[in-house]
């Protein structure tokens, strides 16, 4: 069991007005909610090394299969590559809000002076740094064992770090609406794989266009337009899908 959260207790006091009344900060509640679920996510290293190791061994496991085919290798290195980023970001969605559910912080988070969106987005953008992020650093030692050059490595890293904050703002609505379901995990695959599709496309297209020696602007852009767009609304539908798992 966790301990309660420390991150919504007592408003952020305005000094304006009414001493008695209090103002809140929205961007405190977010930082809060960040340090809060960062913290506890390195308690329980064993998860995160975890969904590393899992994302090592599935990239490196082709090279080895497949031999030394150095065109081959480099054909299949992005989709290799974003479909293990994939999956290890799946096998980490489970523990985004379960835990919070069982001991009752959900339910605080709720009675907060901070606004729920906020703080569920705290919980998704500490979700991406401790398992997208790492992906995102590891991926170039990674795609040197497929023969990709600097250029294409680069590319790589980007696509990655624009498009694993999409997989966790997806993947925490399908967390969010399989709260309390028994084979919560199963149900969150089959909810969020099919959004995932198109990040994987733009995402793995950007390292072919490169080595392709076409321009991969246009894949890049399209990710950091849906992390935009899913920046300004994921945290509203997932406080949505959190209050209709607790009701």
């Amino acid at each position: 069991m966790k301990s309660a959260p420390d991150v919504a207790l007592g408003p952020v006091q305005s000094g304006k007005g009414d001493p008695g009344e209090a103002e809140v900060a929205p961007e405190q509640g977010f930082m809060r909610a960040i340090a809060r679920d960062t913290r506890l996510a390195f308690r329980s290293k064993g998860e995160v090394i975890q969904a590393l190791v899992f994302f090592v061994v599935v990239v490196s496991l082709f090279p080895l299969a497949i031999g030394p085919e150095t065109a081959l290798l480099k054909r299949i290195a992005p989709g290799v590559v974003w479909v293990a980023a994939l999956l290890s970001v799946l096998l980490t969605l489970p523990r985004l809000f379960a835990s919070d559910y069982q001991d009752g912080t959900l339910e605080q988070l709720m009675l907060s002076p901070f606004p729920l969106p906020v703080m569920v987005a705290g919980k998704m953008g500490a979700h991406w740094l401790v398992s997208g992020l790492p992906l995102a650093l590891i991926a170039p030692l990674l795609g040197l064992q497929f023969g990709l050059d600097s250029r294409e490595l680069g590319v790589l890293v980007a696509s990655l770090i624009l498009g694993t904050p999409i997989l966790s703002m997806l993947g925490a609505i399908g967390a969010a609406l399989t709260l309390g379901v028994r084979g919560g995990s199963i149900l969150v695959a089959l909810l969020i794989l099919p959004l995932y599709i198109p990040v994987l496309i733009f995402g793995a297209g950007a390292v072919e266009t490169v080595a392709a020696g076409l321009d991969y602007g246009a894949n890049l852009s399209l990710l950091g337009a849906g992390l935009l767009i899913g920046g300004l609304t994921t945290p509203f539908a997932v406080a949505a899908a959190v209050k209709i798992s607790l009701d």
